[in-house]
């Protein structure tokens, strides 16, 4: 199960990527040439949510199951000098689940805006935002904190 997990988190991270960078074009493009907020943009926006949202769910079952996780809590005082274990123990839990916050408050925000130009507005700086998180967190094969292939 742990692989499995390990796949599809790994697989999906791809996915929000794609999905929050649209979004983030859509809302930027919308913003700064005038468009209208229509069905389309408003479905990206739930989606790029939802989406985000399954992430988080994969990530917490893979947390909860991670024998790195495991062994950075039972050892916590020797494991917080080491980066890797500390990085995949607290600091990407952390990032990853204010990103979602960010991105979930973004899209709420959004949706309840009056303007298009101000739903536009609000997804482009609130996803913006937590995209960068979102690099900072993903453990990239030339990241100095861990790092993990591109695909598991």
């Amino acid at each position: 199960m742990y692989q499995t997990l390990t796949f599809l988190h790994s697989l999906f991270r791809w996915i929000v990527l794609l999905s929050l960078i649209y979004s983030i074009w859509i809302a930027f493009r919308g913003y700064f040439y005038q468009k209208t907020f229509g069905k389309k943009e408003d479905s990206v926006r739930h989606w790029t949510a939802t989406i985000a949202h399954i992430q988080l769910v994969l990530g917490i079952v893979l947390y909860s199951r991670s024998p790195i996780v495991k062994y950075f809590w039972k050892n916590f005082s020797e494991s917080k000098a080491s980066l890797d274990l500390l990085f995949f123990g607290l600091i990407h839990i952390l990032l990853m689940i204010t990103s979602v916050v960010l991105i979930t408050i973004g899209s709420a925000l959004a949706k309840r805006k009056e303007t298009d130009r101000e739903k536009f507005r609000t997804m482009l700086i609130w996803y913006f935002i937590a995209l960068v998180l979102i690099f900072m967190a993903i453990p990239w094969p030339f990241s100095p904190l861990a790092n993990r292939p591109y695909f598991r």
